[in-house]
This record gives C-alpha cells, structure tokens and sequence, in this order.
C-alpha cells in the first residue's frame, strides 16, 4: 500500500479559493507526484481544488507552506492558501493562533488568526508596487499594471469586471509576451456602480488553474496597491469576490514599495476526509 492511501485531508476555502490540505508530519510533497495532485483537485472525478497544500512545523512558532498549482506545478505563494494555511495550522497544533510565520518559497509571511472563527489575516515581505503597463484595451478596459506580489500579477482596470469573459480575456492575456515568458495571474477589477461605495469587484484568472477562481490573495493584494499608487484608491481598501465574500487591505507607501501590508480574509475549513 502506498503511502497516499489512507491519507487524512482538509478541504478550506479562503473566499471560495478552494484548497486540499494536509499535515506534512504524516505526508510530504514527495509522495505525490504531479498527475496525482491534479486528479485530487479535478472537480469531477476528485475532491476539486484550485491547489494543495503541506504544511508542516519549522522551528517555534514557524510552518512550512508548500502550495501546488491544481495541475501539480509548485508556486511560490497563494495568499488565500495563507489565510486557510494560519487557521488550519492553529487547528492542527502546529502553531499559536495569535501569531505565526509562514515559509514559503516567495519569503516568510506573518499570520495570525483574528476577528471570528474563520478569517486570518497575512503580512506579505514588502514588495514593489505593480506598475502601469501599456497594453492595447478591448472595449470596458480602462488601465493596466503589472507586477510581482508572491506571484506575477496583471491587473486590468475595468469599466465592469462582472460583464468580463474572464475564461477568453483572461487566458489571452496570461500568455501575453508583456507579462513575461511565465505568465502572470490576470485580475479583473471595477468600481461600484455608485462613487465612493466599497468594496470593489475583483476577478481574477489563475495560471496553473488555467480558468477563474473565486478569489486571489495576492492578486488582491496587487490591486490594491497598484491603485493606491496611482491614487486611484486609498488604503485601508475594500474588495468583494464572484462569490459576494469580503477581503480587506491594509498597509503603506513609500518609494515605491508597499510595506506594512496586512490582507484580511476568510480562511475556512469545509470538511475533512480521507483520501483512499
């Protein structure tokens, strides 16, 4: 019998970002390989997830997080998988829920759980502040920037993010030359129909998903700040998901960087199940 069998996992969302979870003290990333974390995450014929995710203890107060794309590829970050990674690791034990610190290949991230049963709250390393990018619009794009926050991130100012074939627009532009030879996360964001109103709208297409997620941690994170610098938007900010649920963001400018940089968002266990 192999090692995957048997296995114990956590279904989470953070926002309607859906994550399979495990302990790493009783599996490791090596004993899944890539095709069998992407028949895991299959929403037909698997548990259905945009990722999986490790965790496992790393000195006092610290926790690994190993993050897998749903088609098996690692990435640095995913700040949803953050959120649901602080709370699931103070419900395992790993870590003390009022404060923790995340490993991840994009840098250690502060976390802690607040505010109720299910939201938690992260602090990114400070990071450059996406920057406006030159791109030729369809029509109801208004502006775009592009930057690196965890992952690269485009963001597209949009008249309406809700109307936006986010499957077509964003799959072109994932793979546009001027976002990199990697690709990028695509978010779709808009204002209220109303001045003045909060939250905005943000949608995002996932590379490694390759279609659209309910949410975006970092691509949240990414928006706010573009839009912050270029005074588009004043932080605190906040921002609502397909789904209608609620992220906030928090933090400072200077130079270019954005520092002291705090999201808040849900981090919620679904269930548990075992993996045979």
């Amino acid at each position: 019998m192999s090692k995957a069998r048997g296995q114990v996992f956590y279904k989470m969302t953070g926002s309607g970002n859906d994550f399979v979870m495990f302990d790493g003290r009783l599996t490791t990333p090596g004993d899944w390989p890539a095709e069998r974390m992407a028949r895991i995450c299959d929403r037909q014929m698997g548990v259905g997830a945009d990722g999986i995710v490790f965790l496992t203890p790393d000195g006092q107060g610290g926790v690994r997080m190993d993050y897998f794309n749903a088609d098996g590829s690692p990435a640095a970050m995913c700040g949803n998988a953050a959120l649901c990674s602080a709370r699931l690791a103070a419900h395992l034990e790993l870590a003390p829920p009022e404060g923790m610190t995340l490993l991840t290949p994009a840098g250690l991230m502060r976390t802690r759980c607040a505010g109720g049963p299910d939201l938690a709250e992260l602090q990114m390393p400070a990071f450059q502040v996406p920057q406006p990018l030159t791109m030729e619009p369809q029509p109801g794009e208004t502006g775009f920037f592009l930057g690196t926050v965890g992952v690269p991130h485009l963001i597209v100012l949009a008249e309406d993010a809700a109307v936006i074939d986010v499957a077509r627009r964003g799959r072109e532009l994932r793979f546009h030359p001027a976002v990199g030879p990697e690709g990028a996360n695509v978010n779709f964001v808009s204002a209220p129909a109303r001045v003045g109103q909060e939250p905005w709208l943000i949608r995002t297409y996932e590379r490694g998903v390759e279609g659209e997620t309910l949410a975006c941690g970092t691509g949240t994170l990414a928006a706010a700040f573009a839009l912050a610098a270029a005074s588009r938007r004043a932080l605190p900010s906040g921002w609502c998901t397909t789904r209608g649920i609620r992220l906030t963001v928090s933090g400072s400018l200077a130079n270019g960087m954005a520092s002291e940089n705090w999201l808040c968002g849900e981090g919620r266990l679904v269930y548990m199940g075992v993996l045979r």
